[in-house]
């Protein structure tokens, strides 16, 4: 089991709950808007390897000062206020959705901090002709049905991950609007807040992930990340959707696993 610390930071003005297990080189892994968040199987495979920090974003769970945040850049910047106080100055950065977004600007803005980078279905960039969708728009139900590759991918679940899931339904259903509005802030109306103006400054070896019947972002978002970070590999998972990381979490930790060893 994970253990749970509390961690101040800006001499109080924040303070964030961040999750921690496993022992190896250190790993930080950005949850996304909505679905995941937390602890999850696919987090204790990595733990073999890594030494993983898996922090709550502000404004979801109790990690707060969510208001004090204006724009993506003031979140990045969080994100490096965080690994200082954690001890950690390089680090393995896995980040879904809007963690993949935020973890492609750490890599962007301060290079030196992100050993390698790793993007699974990452928002950021914007195609008019497929639109990201709104997740402010969805009920509870369309939301939770366009999140999964399909109604009946809970099925191929191992028993530990179709746990996980149900436990994860559940949280949806009762966080959905507080977890909405903290990532509303920085993904709505559009995700594109000019990560590609900056892209070309990652250097890190980057791994973009997608799931193949994502009907949150579209796979084809996978072709922005390739043109704008350089030598990026890319990995579409197949009898997967936009949690990728649940529904094929043998797969992802694996993939994820073999891409920074």
């Amino acid at each position: 089991m994970p253990e749970t610390m509390n961690i101040p930071l800006r001499g109080g003005d924040f303070e964030a709950e961040v999750l921690k297990d496993g022992s190896g080189p250190p790993l930080l892994y950005l949850h996304g808007a909505v679905g995941q968040k937390g602890w999850a199987p696919f987090l204790n495979a990595l733990a073999q390897k890594f030494t993983v920090y898996a922090p709550y974003m502000p404004g979801y769970s109790k990690s707060d000062g969510l208001e004090k945040l204006d724009d993506v850049t003031d979140l990045t910047l969080y994100q490096f206020e965080l690994l200082d106080a954690l001890g950690v100055s390089k680090v393995h950065v896995v980040g879904h959705f809007l963690g993949g977004m935020i973890a492609a600007e750490m890599a962007a803005l301060s290079p030196s901090y992100v050993d390698r980078l790793v993007l699974a279905a990452p928002a950021g960039t914007w195609r008019d002709a497929d639109p990201v969708a709104d997740l402010l728009a969805m009920t509870a139900n369309e939301l939770q049905d366009n999140l999964w590759s399909s109604a009946t991918s809970s099925m191929s679940l191992s028993p530990a991950d179709f746990e996980a899931n149900a436990r994860l339904k559940a949280d949806l259903a009762a966080d959905r609007m507080q977890d909405l509005t903290a990532a509303g802030k920085f993904l709505w109306p559009i995700p594109d807040r000019g990560l590609k103006r900056r892209a070309y400054r990652i250097k890190a070896p980057t791994l973009v992930l997608w799931g193949e019947n994502d009907r949150i972002i579209p796979p084809v978002y996978a072709e922005d990340f390739t043109r704008l970070i350089s030598g990026a590999q890319v990995s579409v998972m197949p009898n997967a959707g936009h949690l990728l990381m649940i529904e094929r979490a043998e797969v992802f930790a694996a993939a994820v696993s073999d891409f920074l060893s």
